[in-house]
């Protein structure tokens, strides 16, 4: 395996955890004050729709990125970053409030991904 694979297959890791990060901020715009509350009105919302088409996309990149790298280090790595992702977006998206601590759990989560990406 070339050093060209593992860059691309940890683009598609980044890739696949930006496309979790875009389904999740989806999933919470479909539940913002949505039209009809039942679980139809849910399925059949253009936002929940999207959210797991993303996730779908999601899906495809890592199963890509999972061709080169080992499962036990991509996948923490993928969660990882979709955490970070996740919080920081959803602070800006959706107005909702950090803590230090929040801050400090998103720093730790940063050093283990450095830890568990060395190969």
């Amino acid at each position: 395996m070339n050093h060209k694979d593992i860059i691309v297959s940890w683009l598609l890791v980044i890739i696949a955890s930006v496309n979790t990060t875009i389904g999740n901020l989806l999933l919470k715009k479909s539940r913002v004050n949505p039209d009809d509350y039942s679980f139809i009105g849910l399925t059949t919302s253009p936002w929940f729709i999207a959210g797991v088409t993303f996730y779908g996309i999601n899906v495809i990149f890592f199963a890509k990125a999972l061709e080169k790298l080992p499962l036990s280090i991509a996948y923490p790595v993928l969660a990882g970053l979709g955490f970070v992702f996740i919080t920081l977006t959803a602070k800006y998206v959706f107005n909702e409030s950090l803590i230090y601590w929040q801050y400090l759990g998103i720093s730790f989560i940063l050093i283990g991904i450095m830890f568990l990406s060395q190969q």
